[in-house]
């Protein structure tokens, strides 16, 4: 995504599908609205345009408006794997509120949670609930929506193991329509989902558990992240995985544990983790992420891919 500069953050403000857009959602719409304090690192500018979605009557009306205005837009979930430069985002950010974020449970063992459900929520609650198959997602910070869209995993698991369908609306072509797990191009770290799409619930199939064991279990996942990554400000893992190898050994292998760059460094308890120090920018992780690609790619002769969804940066 290309970088604004003060030049472009004033043409963002007088964009012509923002100010449509802007007067489609009339009091929907929230200008010049912090973004990088929507995510977990907490850094980077604003969106021209924001729009909390707490209803089926909002998401239509901001289906619409986006159609009409042909304005950009970018969903935004919990913010745990997302990036934001400091110059923002020059469009339309969308964000699931209070109305999406319902779970619930049937005597099959199928679960349905809306798009803005945590997916540690999610663990707990079926768990609670006698069902087991969601524990591991005790560990992933995101919510049901991005997890769905990033196939998120961890602990020997991930959402494409569970997933049996997902409803998702189409914000530009104004469709809904639910998926099955099978038509949605799940991978390591990715799907088919469009930017422009939004996962509105998710269903999951799970098998009856002992809630003590369930509980156990989550206890269990919850330690060993305390003691395995660290905490403070920071996205998670950086970079995927390698096939058959893994980011964090490389990166600790070209010997980049603690490389600092403003005030941002790569965390020494685990390397596949930049954290973001007070004072800290964007830029500075952004910036120490390029550094640390090149130089995994100069000292080991691998080229890690970005796991961050990076908006606003260059290439």
């Amino acid at each position: 995504m290309e970088r604004l500069g003060s030049e472009g953050d004033r043409a963002a403000r007088t964009d012509p599908a923002v100010e449509d857009a802007a007067a489609r959602l009339g009091p929907l719409a929230v200008r010049d609205a912090p973004l990088g304090a929507r995510t977990t690192y907490r850094l980077g500018g604003r969106a021209a345009l924001l729009a909390v979605v707490i209803d089926e009557d909002d998401l239509g009306a901001t289906a619409d408006a986006v159609a009409e205005s042909g304005v950009g837009v970018l969903v935004v979930g919990r913010g745990s794997n997302l990036l934001v430069a400091e110059a923002g985002y020059p469009g339309l950010c969308v964000v699931l509120g209070r109305g999406f974020e319902t779970v619930a449970t049937g005597d099959d063992a199928v679960v349905i949670a809306g798009g803005a459900v945590a997916y540690p929520a999610l663990a707990r609650t079926t768990a609670a609930a006698g069902l087991t198959g969601m524990e591991w997602a005790v560990g992933i910070p995101g919510s049901v929506g991005g997890a769905v869209r990033m196939n998120a995993g961890g602990h020997g698991s991930q959402t494409t193991d569970r997933l049996v369908a997902a409803r998702i609306v189409d914000l530009r072509g104004r469709t809904d329509r639910t998926a099955g797990a099978g038509d949605l191009a799940l991978s390591y770290r990715r799907s088919g989902v469009r930017p422009d799409e939004i996962v509105v619930s998710a269903s999951f199939a799970l098998s009856s558990g002992d809630p003590a064991e369930s509980a156990a279990t989550i206890a269990e996942i919850v330690a060993w992240r305390r003691a395995n990554q660290p905490a403070g400000r920071n996205a998670g893992s950086v970079f995927q995985n390698p096939p058959g190898d893994s980011a964090g050994r490389l990166i600790e292998l070209a010997g980049l544990k603690g490389l600092r760059i403003g005030k941002a460094r790569v965390a020494r308890r685990h390397a596949n983790f930049i954290q973001a120090d007070p004072g800290a920018s964007a830029d500075d992780v952004y910036r120490l992420l390029c550094e640390v690609r090149r130089l995994v790619a100069e000292r080991c002769g691998v080229e890690l891919q970005v796991e961050l969804c990076l908006v606003g940066f260059g290439p």
